[in-house]
């Protein structure tokens, strides 16, 4: 099955987690939290763990990001967790490279939930989310 819609960032903070600083490169990395909101075929909310290396000033990078969610996803309710990374050289219109649901992490209606998805960046600056998704 597939479930798609849009998101919003609601709040990205960084955290204050003490970065290692043994060995220095040429690109910073930081950790913030970000609460994020669905809508559309995937409804709800989710808190992320996110990690990046990233050169604001170039656009270059990757991130690694944990979320929780807690929803809808094609009418049905329940919670999960799902895991994405994706690197960028400066276009940002293609994310989650590796995307994954967490297995055995759901419960609820989604209870069972496994697969995989995607995030994309429109032109206008539009985030879509997408599960192609099966239920157990």
């Amino acid at each position: 099955m597939r479930a798609s819609g849009t998101f919003s960032v609601k709040s990205f903070v960084p955290a204050g987690v003490a970065v290692p600083q043994e060995v220095t490169t040429a690109v910073p990395v930081g950790v913030a939290t970000i609460e994020k909101h669905f809508e559309g075929e995937i409804t709800g909310r989710s808190t992320t763990l996110f990690t990046a290396a990233y050169d604001q000033a170039k656009g270059i990078g990757t991130y690694v990001a944990m979320e929780s969610f807690e929803g809808a996803v094609g009418g049905r309710s329940g919670t999960f967790n799902f895991a994405h990374a994706a690197t960028t050289t400066g276009d940002v219109s293609r994310l989650g490279e590796y995307f994954v649901i967490v297995p055995a992490s759901s419960a609820g209606e989604l209870a069972g939930i496994t697969g995989t998805g995607g995030i994309a960046v429109d032109e206008d600056g539009t985030h879509r989310i997408w599960f192609e998704y099966e239920l157990g």
